[in-house]
This record gives structure tokens, sequence and C-alpha cells, in this order.
């Protein structure tokens, strides 16, 4: 387990510097990008089940804390339960190439605008929150929604690396 989470992690890690270098300058007027991050997560979680999505994402969130300037341990704390959630309904549906992971993607920015929501409600001078109206969240739900498959194309290319082995009992 310790594998995967650590090479979903590299993945997670390459993906945050290139949102936060390449992908950031592209972003010019409307100032949102897709995040490739949660996409990884969604699919680590997916495939390898709770624990792994939890780990994950409790990894992925603290470093993407440390490399941006949100509160320590707000990404953390999101990323652990859109992780978990993911993770929980493992095997549930079959993962075909299209729909589930625009759904499954689409459902995790929701569910992180949502949290970045109710904790902003909670503690509002301490967490930024998004504005369910404004374009920047619907292009980003769009964007992570649009760009799902092909991440997820991606990632099965590293199958080996990313999900559990199957042993033949």
């Amino acid at each position: 387990m310790a594998k995967k989470i650590i090479w979903g992690l590299v993945f997670i890690l390459i993906a945050a510097l290139l949102q936060s270098t390449v992908f950031s300058r592209l972003a010019v007027y409307i100032h949102a990008i897709p995040d490739f991050t949660l996409i990884i997560l969604v699919f680590m979680a997916y495939v390898n089940g709770t624990m792994t999505g939890q780990l994950t994402g409790f990894f992925s969130g603290f470093l993407l804390d440390l490399l941006s300037s949100a509160p320590l341990g707000l990404n953390a704390l999101t990323r652990t339960l859109i992780g978990a959630l993911t993770g929980f309904i493992k095997g549930t549906f079959f993962l075909d190439i299209f729909l589930l992971p625009m759904a499954l993607c689409a459902g995790a920015t929701a569910f992180k605008v949502l949290i970045y929501f109710l904790l902003h409600w909670l503690l509002p001078g301490a967490v930024p929150a998004y504005n369910f109206f404004s374009l920047t969240v619907w292009v980003e739900l769009g964007l992570n929604t649009l760009l799902a498959p092909f991440l997820f194309a991606f990632l099965k290319l590293f199958e080996s690396l990313l999900t559990e082995q199957r042993e033949n009992n």
C-alpha cells in the first residue's frame, strides 16, 4: 500500500507544480485552472479504496498546503474527506472510460466547493470561500469534468504503480 501512495504523491507533486507554474499562466482572465491534483486523488481513491484515498488525500493536501498560501491543514482536511468518500464507493460502479470519471470528478469538485463554503461560514476570517455564482467555480468544475476521462486514461498507463496488485488465490 505504501508504494502506491508514494507513487500517487509523486504524480500529485508533478501535477501541483504544473498547476502552479504552467497552467496558472494560461488562466489570465477568469483565474480558473483545472485541479489535476484532485483528479489524480479521485482516481487513486476510486481504484484503491478508502484507506489509500484517505492517506493519499491527507498527504497530498498537506503538500498543497505547504506549496500554497492556504491555511495549514485546509487542503489536507478537504482532500482527506474527498479521498475517503471516493474510496468508499470503490467497486460500486464499473470504471468506464468516459462517464464515471466525469461524474466522480464533478462530484469531488462540487464537494470541495461545499467544504470550503462551510469552513468559511464557520471560520470567516481564516478560510477563503468560493463564490457559487462566480464564473471561476463553474469553469473549474467544467474543466475538471471534461479533463477527467483523459487524465484517468493517462493514469491507467501507470496502473502497476498506482493500483493494488491482485493476488490469484
